[in-house]
């Protein structure tokens, strides 16, 4: 499989009511576009591209120099993000992601990959099925199983929003087709805007196939929009985060009041007690004891140590 990756960062963060752009928000200490691209990454994706634009310069500084960054320098919709990034790819497929989805994991992008290439696809929509699809788009799936549209939930008829697959904004697509598709895109629209979406129906009309992957786990394709939904996020990645730790041997005592950092390593047989907090790039060694009411934060803790009541520094500092 050859796949590049294009991550649109290019927004505003208007409904999160921050200066700060939506990309740069943390998630378990790591900034939610940076979590996208991780997962990509970890997929064997080696060209990884993220489209910029409002605060294009702190996003860049935020996420990091090993992925190409290219500027939007007007927001015209997702379609219009998509155009700036064609000309950097050499890939024969393309992965689109949103960068405010900090649940995706590696083993989700790399499962829509090989499914895209096995189906032979020219696109293949990551789906999610929701108990309550609200105001997500709907994917339109034909008789044939493939999909035949996306519905806006706004646009949609009481049979269409009665379907719980929805469109995620997560796409594979071949190349060549997507930069055939991409020139076609009208912003015809109250927003004066080129969607991405419509380039579903672009393919579609020449006969492509189109094909649709629900998600194992919905929550791996969920958005950030707001604070809420920003929160709901850490907890679920919170969750993942000590659910991997105990299932390798650490023992977690109450992970209701634990709150452990996407970059710490934590070695069998630690123990972390209530109202703990392991934040940064932390590793504690084994055999180690932490808290209750401990901080630790970017150090080194060795084996067999151990972190009392309010205690915030020990070892080696990173």
């Amino acid at each position: 499989m050859s796949f590049a990756a294009v991550i649109l960062a290019a927004g505003k963060s208007t409904r999160m009511k921050s200066a700060l752009p939506k990309a740069v928000h943390k998630v378990c200490g790591k900034p939610v576009t940076r979590h996208v691209i991780d997962a990509c990454f970890g997929a064997g994706v080696d060209q990884v591209i993220v489209v910029v634009g409002h605060e294009a310069e702190l996003v860049k500084q935020t996420l990091g120099s090993d992925v190409t960054y290219i500027l939007q320098a007007e927001q015209l919709g997702t379609g219009h993000a998509a155009m700036q990034a064609m000309p950097e790819i050499d890939r024969s497929d393309v992965l689109i992601l949103p960068g405010d989805a900090p649940l995706i994991t590696s083993e989700t992008v790399s499962k829509l990959m090989s499914f895209h290439t096995e189906e032979s696809a020219s696109c293949t929509l990551l789906t999610a099925i929701l108990d309550e699809p609200g105001s997500y788009g709907r994917a339109v799936r034909g008789p044939d199983g493939n999909v035949e549209r996306i519905t806006e939930a706004r646009d949609a008829s009481p049979k269409v929003l009665a379907i719980n697959e929805c469109a995620m904004s997560i796409y594979s697509l071949n190349t060549d087709m997507l930069r055939e598709s991409l020139s076609e895109l009208r912003a015809d629209n109250a927003q004066k805007e080129y969607y991405l979406t419509d380039v579903i129906e672009i393919l579609r009309g020449k006969g492509k196939t189109v094909k649709a992957l629900p998600a194992e786990d919905p929550r791996d394709t969920l958005g950030i929009n707001t604070r809420i939904e920003l929160a709901d996020a850490a907890q679920i990645m919170r969750c993942r985060i000590l659910d991997r730790m105990m299932l390798d041997g650490v023992s977690v005592v109450d992970p209701a009041t634990t709150y452990v950092d996407a970059g710490v390593l934590v070695g069998r047989d630690t123990i972390i007690h209530p109202c703990s907090v392991i934040e940064g790039i932390s590793t504690v060694g084994s055999n180690c004891v932490i808290g209750p009411f401990a901080r630790v934060k970017n150090i080194i803790v060795p084996d067999g140590a151990v972190v009392g009541a309010f205690e915030q520094m020990l070892g080696e500092e990173l």
